[in-house]
């Protein structure tokens, strides 16, 4: 994640506010559907391992996606019945479309794990066929599958014949740049009853160097039934209106761009300007998230997980790097709420003493 969010911390500093003028509606404000599923926009919040939990999921619909997908969630842990790998199948009552990801290689606990997510709410089931971290990889599931497309269409068809809701698949380009055959990849989940293929155009070899090649997206909207998703590299409006459009995707999905900045996903649904509000509501937003996750996680491990957020929200603001420094070592919630309040105090004064 550390890698990824370099790329982020500079596109928000170089891109704040970026926004396109266009003649007529905007085109990611518009409804889709994916199989009989409708999204009521095209923005469309991707399943951000370790970070997309319920509460990050209630905030980016709040602010504007019209689709949220789940942190990738094992299949053999909901087989084997670990319980903080059932409770990630669980969604919040506050969650409107929320879809749950979920990796492995056996069809059986892949198609058990779908039917508890459907049991539980998901509208629609995604499998991961695109991660690239080698503990994944080497148990067959994840990026592996693009090397195997006959057995990831079985995960596919399992899944399909289990729930009634829609499967999609997110995928990669292939292993290597070499290596890559994604529109022969795609036809076969397709053919296995994939209701839509998410497309991140890297291989699982280059993880997030070089740039997403959105001409693969394209070759896959060109050769393909059903509705293409196009993931990579998309961090502004504009960025979202070209990829949208240069391609033909049915959809964009916004990953890093969304990390401390939860405002994108209605400035790229609506064309407009990020609605990012001055540092003292910054801070409203992430005390509303750290109770949130409290309440999910309890003290403990809500106080240890919600620590990677904090650098994240705090990107181009005038926020002094020993005051993130002391966030990220606080032991208990009521100090860090005592932090954030400290800070929002001080950004209050020095506005009015500029003022006067």
């Amino acid at each position: 994640m550390k890698k990824r969010m370099k790329g982020a911390v500079a596109d928000r500093a170089a891109h704040h506010g970026d926004h396109v003028e266009i003649n007529g509606p905007w085109p990611l404000d518009t409804p889709f559907r994916i199989g009989d599923l409708e999204i009521p926009n095209r923005v469309i919040q991707a399943p951000l391992a370790g970070i997309a939990n319920a509460p990050f999921r209630v905030q980016a619909q709040r602010h504007g996606a019209g689709l949220s997908v789940s942190e990738m969630v094992a299949s053999m842990g909901v087989h084997h019945g670990n319980a903080r790998t059932v409770d990630m199948l669980r969604l919040d009552p506050q969650e409107a479309l929320t879809g749950i990801q979920l990796f492995g290689a056996d069809p059986a606990a892949m198609a058990e794990a779908a039917r508890v997510a459907e049991a539980n709410g998901a509208s629609l089931i995604d499998i991961n066929m695109g991660c690239p971290v080698p503990k994944i990889c080497k148990t067959g599931a994840g990026a592996a599958l693009l090397a195997d497309p006959v057995h990831g269409a079985s995960l596919v068809a399992a899944c399909v014949d289990a729930v009634k809701v829609p499967v999609t698949v997110k995928i990669r380009r292939g292993l290597t740049p070499g290596e890559s055959q994604p529109v022969e990849v795609a036809k076969r989940l397709v053919d296995a009853g994939a209701a839509a293929v998410t497309i991140h155009p890297r291989a699982a070899a280059e993880e997030y160097r070089g740039s997403a090649d959105h001409r693969i997206t394209a070759e896959l909207v060109a050769a393909l039934d059903v509705p293409v998703i196009a993931s990579g590299d998309i961090n502004t409006p504009r960025r979202a209106y070209e990829v949208f459009t240069d391609t033909g995707a049915a959809a964009v999905m916004i990953g890093r761009a969304g990390l401390g900045d939860p405002w994108i996903y209605g400035a790229m649904a609506s064309g407009h300007s990020s609605a990012r509000p001055d540092l003292e509501g910054v801070i409203d937003e992430v005390i509303a998230f750290v109770h949130l996750n409290i309440a999910l996680m309890g003290e403990r491990r809500g106080v240890h997980y919600l620590r990677k957020f904090y650098p994240w929200y705090f990107v181009g603001e005038n926020v002094a790097q020993s005051q993130i420094a002391k966030l990220l070592v606080t032991e208990e919630v009521d100090g860090v709420l005592a932090q954030l309040s400290d800070i929002a105090h001080a950004s209050a004064l020095a506005t009015a003493s500029g003022l006067n």
